[in-house]
């Protein structure tokens, strides 16, 4: 289970949250809501969802993430999402791509280099 990749698990986000430098978070994706998993988005929000009072367990100069695409007003409240003096969302959206492309280029080359030395070897 998740235990096993050494990260501590918690049912109560507040207890989570407590004293951490970078809160991280991610995309409910709706398509889950249509079943038992989330009975509606207002509980979502207002179990797992980032608003001020969850973020004041966290340090008071922790940053917020998410990769976006973000669902406001689900995952996180849209203020939180905007405060120029703690998220970084936007800037790691923006860097995303560039990220990605580096990561695909990386890998583009080591398949090259891999079918130089076979066909070398051969």
């Amino acid at each position: 289970g998740v235990a096993d990749w050494g990260v501590e698990v918690f049912n109560d986000m507040r207890e989570g949250l407590q004293d951490v430098d970078v809160v991280m978070m991610l995309r409910l994706q709706r398509e889950r809501m249509d079943g038992a998993f989330i009975p509606s988005e207002r509980e979502y929000f207002h179990r797992f969802g980032l608003d001020a009072k969850k973020l004041g367990f966290a340090k008071g100069d922790a940053i917020v993430m998410h990769p976006g695409p973000m669902n406001r007003g689900v995952e996180i409240d849209g203020t939180i999402a905007d405060d120029i003096n703690r998220s970084v969302i936007q800037e790691q959206v923006e860097m995303g791509v560039a990220v990605r492309m580096a990561a695909m280029k990386l890998l583009a080359d080591n398949q090259r280099a891999a079918r130089a030395a076979e066909s070398v070897a051969v």
